[in-house]
């Protein structure tokens, strides 16, 4: 079965997401929850992760395990969205509005990733 060209989107998608956290560090730590422990390696893990994930989309093998990876981060992703609601200096400037909206843009990408399960 050929690999629909949304799925390599999606795999763009998280490993430019991921390189993001090594271009710009600041703009995730500035995001990253209080209460979490040593920021800066939880910034580089997630950049890795999202990199390695997306990477992992452009493989048959390993597709399946990169998708339920990917659900998962971006559940423990839902720390900091909810996080960021927490106050004034949580939300890095960025209204309300869209901390709210992109809530369920988190399950709408989970969906995303669901779909391609057993492609």
């Amino acid at each position: 079965m050929e690999t629909p060209w949304h799925l390599y989107l999606m795999a763009g998608m998280y490993v430019v997401a991921g390189l993001m956290h090594f271009i710009y560090p600041k703009a995730y730590l500035r995001i990253m929850p209080r209460y979490l422990p040593n920021p800066k390696l939880l910034v580089f893990l997630s950049g890795l992760a999202e990199i390695i994930l997306g990477i992992g989309l452009g493989f048959d093998k390993i597709r399946d395990y990169s998708i339920y990876g990917i659900i998962v981060m971006l559940m423990v992703f839902l720390l900091v969205h909810f996080y960021m609601l927490s106050g004034e200096k949580a939300s890095a400037g960025i209204p309300k509005w869209i901390l709210i909206l992109r809530i369920p843009l988190q399950f709408g990408l989970m969906y995303w990733a669901y779909i391609y399960l057993k492609y």
